[in-house]
């Protein structure tokens, strides 16, 4: 096994076993946490305009409130002398309402050479019109349907994949290099045919991402399969630890340790990206000129 992803595994089982020992110590009738709103109030810090970059386009689940979203753990394992973490992600959005909402914002900032690690998907099954509309037509298809929103406006409303494939290529015009994520998982569990429970792994969306990687030629990083598997390790009542206000949301502790497997998984799918982790033994590996990855 190579031996920076040796040392990977080691501090991230390292951390989460200390981290849950932390939690399952917590003194009896503690308050649990409010739910996390679907608000995020950090600001943006400026970007070193000489260095490239990694942005992060996602929802809660990778940057919500205090530090529980995975997006606000991740910049500890790259080098910041040699390239930003930019963390876009934004509490509440689908791939439809991050595009229409934030994205052009987002896509301004990208130059030649940056890297962007799109996940997003918790947020696309709502309702695609109505007081909440956010959700995506399901499929990966080039389907399309015209809606009334509350306001008397219309808009047309695509396939979840069509927003993936807009998002890729807008990427690629600007130069820099989009990588897909699967979504982190659920804390909802059942038993499976061996009798044992296992996590949910899939909310729908991961056959369609691996299709678009595959004919977009776009690097996927599994996130759901690592997630899901560190989880049935320690099991349901351990994992609900990390888990302590609803099935979707993390404590800090789970979004580091899912930071963790957002590393593992650059690693192994032996990404440029991976040139830029600060990790023991690391060697420092300067891109191609010209933004060629």
């Amino acid at each position: 096994m190579n031996q920076r992803l040796r040392i990977l595994r080691f501090a991230s089982a390292l951390f989460l076993a200390f981290s849950l020992q932390a939690i399952a110590q917590a003194p009896a009738g503690v308050t649990p946490l409010p739910t996390p709103e679907q608000v995020t109030h950090a600001k943006d810090a400026p970007l070193n305009p000489a260095l490239p970059s990694v942005f992060l386009v996602g929802d809660s689940t990778c940057r919500n409130q205090a530090d529980l979203g995975w997006g606000d753990h991740l910049a500890h394992y790259f080098d910041q002398s040699r390239i930003n973490v930019a963390n876009r992600a934004i509490a509440g959005r689908s791939t439809r309402t991050y595009m229409n909402e934030a994205w052009g914002k987002t896509l301004a900032e990208i130059k030649p050479g940056d890297f962007v690690l799109i996940q997003l998907g918790h947020n696309d099954g709502g309702a695609i019109d109505g007081a909440k509309p956010r959700g995506t037509l399901k499929g990966v298809g080039e389907e399309s349907k015209e809606v009334t929103l509350a306001d008397g406006s219309k808009e047309v409303v695509h396939t979840y994949g069509w927003y993936i494939r807009k998002y890729i290529a807008d990427t690629r015009a600007k130069n820099a290099t989009p990588i897909l994520l699967t979504l982190t998982v659920r804390n909802i569990w059942t038993n499976g045919p061996d009798g044992r429970k296992h996590v949910e792994r899939d909310m729908g969306y991961s056959e369609g991402l691996r299709q678009i990687a595959a004919t977009e030629k776009v690097p996927l990083l599994d996130m759901s399969t690592l997630e899901a598997n560190e989880l049935e390790k320690i099991g349901p009542q351990t994992a609900a630890l990390l888990f302590p206000v609803d099935h979707t949301h993390t404590s800090a502790q789970g979004a580091e340790m899912n930071a963790g497997l957002v590393v593992r998984s650059i690693l192994l799918s032996h990404l440029p990206l991976s040139n830029f982790l600060n990790l023991p033994g690391q060697p420092h590996r300067d891109p191609a000129p010209g933004g060629k990855h």
